[in-house]
């Protein structure tokens, strides 16, 4: 073929803005979740702390877009096409949970609701793996495609500026290739600030250059199902803080204005508070423990039961030998 065949049949890539201008739309396109949560092709990362609900909520809002329909208090404008390639969970136990999710909405996202059922053990951060994830979004034809958890996904340290930093170049090329908006679940660091959002997410500063959006989920009572939601947006102004109640019979979140009863009565974690947490769980006890008890005991956030416990030890309320904490002797 003669090189001026090859440039005729090859669009070209280098566009004046008036080209682009007549490519582009009259009217943006919504977002496929609203007011501004997901754009199309945009990149939402859903962070929190463990079982805190990440992957119940980001499963309610798969079946939600699938559906076309509105049960977050979010606007759902039109049903989608969604991929989950989820890492967690045996495909049968995740069919379960989904099947019981399903009750609510009937057939309406049976069709539109795909799962990738070989998605364990494909990186991102390899080539192979990445031609995985592209070749499953095209065969769904995908609009959207759910990432469970990230770190499931790559084999890099996420404290590595540098290799963070290609992760989230795998992440863009993944959505250029499917043309699909990506919906990231990832953890966070173990100790955040109150108004932390997307800073919060391990390796921040890389994902801060490719996220969209940013969803974080903390709990505002450590025994209750009632989660916060707090939100941050690169091209639309953030929404304030939302509150969720799970169902645990239905595995839905919906909206709620109920706060937490006992967010008032917090306060300072005593030190009989300690001891009698240490005596009620036994005599030798790990941190883990010991710090859940003291939370569930005087319904404190884990950084305050944290806290309690390094200065229960500098005090000699408690001591530690061997990885596990007891009363002096």
């Amino acid at each position: 073929m003669s090189d001026a065949a090859t440039t005729k049949s090859t669009p070209p890539t280098v566009l004046s803005l008036a080209q682009l201008l007549e490519q582009q739309p009259s009217t943006a396109p919504a977002s496929l979740v609203e007011p501004g949560l997901l754009p199309p092709q945009g990149i939402l990362f859903v962070g929190g702390e463990p079982k805190v609900g990440k992957s119940l909520l980001v499963a309610n809002l798969a079946l939600s877009l699938a559906a076309g329909v509105d049960r977050l208090g979010f606007s759902i404008p039109a049903r989608r096409r969604v991929l989950i390639c989820q890492f967690e969970l045996p495909v049968p136990q995740f069919v379960s949970r989904l099947s019981l999710m399903r009750r609510a909405l009937g057939a309406a996202a049976d069709q539109h609701l795909l799962v990738d059922t070989r998605a364990s053990g494909h990186l991102l951060s390899a080539a192979q793996g990445l031609n995985h994830f592209v070749s499953a979004a095209r065969a769904a034809a995908a609009e959207v495609l759910v990432l469970d958890p990230l770190y499931s996904t790559h084999d890099q340290d996420e404290n590595d500026t540098r290799a963070m930093a290609a992760l989230c170049q795998s992440l863009l090329r993944l959505r250029d290739a499917s043309r699909a908006a990506l919906v990231v679940v990832h953890h966070v660091r173990k100790s955040i600030g109150r108004h932390e959002i997307g800073s919060a997410f391990r390796g921040s500063s890389a994902l801060h250059a490719v996220g969209d959006s940013y969803l974080l989920l903390t709990r505002p009572a450590p025994q209750l199902a009632t989660i916060e939601l707090r939100f941050q947006f690169r091209y639309a102004a953030s929404l304030p803080p939302r509150l969720l109640q799970l169902d645990p019979r239905t595995l839905w979140f919906s909206s709620t204005d109920k706060q937490p009863a006992v967010a008032a009565a917090r306060r300072k974690v005593e030190k009989a508070d300690i001891t009698q947490a240490l005596a009620d769980v036994g005599d030798k006890v790990r941190y883990n423990q010991l710090r859940d008890q003291i939370m569930n005991a005087t319904e404190c956030s884990k950084r305050t039961a944290q806290l309690a416990i390094s200065e229960a030890c500098q005090q000699g309320w408690i001591a530690r030998a061997n990885g596990q904490y007891h009363l002096p002797l």
